[in-house]
């Protein structure tokens, strides 16, 4: 395993690991590598310093890691709160939300707020048919 640090196009910077040099090179070569914060393909490798324990983490418990920086600790608190409040305030309609969603814009139902499962082909149709619908993003305590 190799891990080596990356920066966007926009310069976000962040690390991530790789089985090897080739399967970065290969990932890279085929934009499968995006920026966790804006979601840019255009990524390359930072210049990396070398691992150096300072004091605060040779003292740390064993198991005492800080995974996020301050700045990503943030957005993922801000991203959790989003989902939160709209889980409290909306209908979860599971896998018929593009019907759902096409039946209240057509008024065949009453209109409330939902939240639910769709494809991309199904939320590009209902788009095309004026049917307002927003993405979420995917909640942080999905990626583990």
């Amino acid at each position: 395993m190799i891990k080596y640090a990356l920066a966007c196009e926009k310069g976000h910077d962040f690390e991530s690991w790789f089985p090897d040099a080739a399967a970065y090179d290969l990932q890279a070569r085929r934009s499968l590598i995006v920026c966790p914060e804006c979601g840019s393909s255009k990524v390359a490798k930072a210049i990396m310093a070398p691992a150096i324990v300072g004091a605060a983490r040779a003292n740390a418990a064993p198991g005492e890691v800080a995974l996020l920086d301050r700045r990503r600790r943030a957005l993922r608190d801000a991203v959790t709160a989003l989902h939160r409040e709209i889980e409290a305030n909306t209908d979860d309609v599971g896998g018929k939300f593009a019907e759902i969603a096409r039946s209240m814009h057509a008024g065949d139902t009453p209109e409330r707020a939902i939240r639910g499962r769709a494809s991309g082909a199904e939320v590009e149709a209902l788009l095309e048919e004026g049917v307002d619908v927003l993405p979420m993003p995917v909640p942080p305590d999905e990626f583990n």
